[in-house]
């Protein structure tokens, strides 16, 4: 049976009350149809605190009938079902953090960090308490040790499972203000000039501009899984950041040096040993911005949020790393959104919105929205000579899936696509509590 059925059908039987026990004590709906947009909305976890991963970190296992997520009270990793809807708890520990799923392994990656639970380290961008980094297989539960990091963030894991990948600073620098509220998922604070409090985004700015500043000397390392054995593959005293390996090729990296975007050259890829380093986006403007890349699944190309200037002209762009060829996929002001993310065939893109404080000053942009590229093509056939070595235009066209009117954005929804193309997860506040969601991208009637 396709799994858009089967999670349909575990939708209808958890409103029923068969695959779960009694609804939350907040009677948040089990599953709905948004009278906005006439999409299908069921809620994936049971236990309030539960998140979905980070829109680039791998949530879903190889045959694609699997999701992790992570839970709270007590803190831990659990497994829904994609088949059948139900979840379990695989794994507790009030230290535990879990990073994402193995690509090839029926295992979970999971960091233990003592006095993570406690709230000590939640805030800190780069941590300096030793590191257990552990894999657990998601059928059995069996828990197995992978290595010991003296110090340092893991990012990401390559495709074959040989290679974690990951950065430490030389000094410990916290750019959140204190312990994070429980619907969110940072805490920043600062003021301006004038002394009054900034916004939260402004504040945002300003502590990450600080670190930036900061030139704290860094290095990017490798682990091996099988031996424990870390190594050093690059060194910098700019912020290394949102690393990532190719899903594709085991010894291709992408990595960003953070930052306040219109600042930094951010989109860079690199081998594992630490050759070719290439830039993957030039500035051609002042003020305009790149950043939050992601890979396709095939590792072909990358994908990022595009703006000329900020806050001004946005796009969807993607550089193709074989070809070289871009494409600027240009989006109304409303449109943009935190976090994009494309479908694992590759037809489909989503986003999932913002609130009228972020980058885009959106007046209507709270939804989860599905995009559908279009070209932009030659008028009449005709071609500048040069067409082929030129940037092609296309736009987005959108369609909302869900009202996230009632979401709070300190929590970034971080859309994925599940394995079959069928739906998009995201989490969100918009009951009270953080829930796992999953939308789904056939309509199920007009609104």
């Amino acid at each position: 049976m396709p799994m858009y059925r089967t999670l349909l059908t575990a939708a209808v039987a958890l409103m029923a009350g068969a695959l779960s026990p009694a609804v939350n004590a907040e009677d948040i709906p089990k599953s709905w149809i948004d009278k906005d947009t006439g999409h299908r909305v069921i809620r994936l976890s049971e236990e309030p605190g539960s998140r979905s991963l980070y829109f680039h970190q791998n949530a879903y296992s190889a045959d694609g009938n699997s999701m992790v997520i992570s839970v709270d009270n007590p803190r831990g990793v659990a497994v829904v079902n994609l088949k059948d809807g139900t979840v379990k708890r695989l794994f507790e520990d009030p230290d535990a953090g879990i990073l994402f799923m193995g690509p090839a392994s029926r295992d979970v990656y999971v960091t233990r960090i003592e006095g993570a639970g406690s709230g000590e380290v939640v805030a800190k961008n780069e941590l300096q308490q030793p590191t257990e980094v552990l894999a657990i297989n998601i059928d059995n539960g069996r828990v197995r040790h992978v290595a010991t990091v003296p110090r340092g963030k893991i990012h990401s894991i390559n495709k074959d499972e040989s290679l974690l990948i990951g950065a430490f600073a030389e000094r410990e620098y916290s750019i959140e203000s204190g312990p994070r509220h429980a619907r969110f998922e940072a805490r920043y604070e600062a003021t301006g000039k004038d002394g009054k409090p900034l916004t939260f985004a402004e504040a945002k700015e300003v502590r990450i501009n600080e670190r930036l500043e900061a030139r704290i000397p860094m290095e990017m390392f490798v682990v091996d899984t099988q031996t424990g054995e870390q190594r050093t593959i690059h060194k910098a005293t700019d912020w290394l950041n949102h690393i990532q390996f190719s899903p594709a090729d085991p010894d291709k990296i992408m990595f960003c040096h953070e930052g306040p975007w219109h600042k930094v050259d951010r989109i860079w890829t690199m081998n594992v040993d630490g050759s070719h380093i290439q830039k993957m986006h030039t500035r051609s403007m002042n003020m305009e911005i790149a950043g939050h890349e992601f890979f396709d699944h095939s590792g072909s190309r990358i994908f990022y949020d595009l703006q000329t200037p900020r806050g001004e002209v946005f796009w969807l762009a993607s550089v193709d790393l074989s070809s070289g060829d871009r494409i600027w996929r240009h989006m109304p002001r409303d449109y943009w959104s935190v976090h994009f993310n494309i479908s694992p065939d590759g037809k489909l893109f989503a986003g999932d919105g913002g609130d009228e404080e972020m980058v885009a000053r959106a007046k209507d942009g709270k939804w989860i929205y599905l995009f559908r590229d279009e070209p932009v093509n030659d008028v009449a056939g005709i071609s500048a000579p040069d067409a082929a070595s030129l940037i092609k235009p296309a736009t987005l066209q959108a369609e909302r899936l869900v009202n996230m009117a009632d979401h709070d954005y300190r929590l970034e929804p971080n859309v994925t696509f599940t394995p079959d193309n069928k739906w998009v997860v995201f989490r969100s506040n918009m009951h009270g509590p953080v829930h796992v969601y999953a939308v789904e991208v056939a309509r199920a009637q007009q609104p």
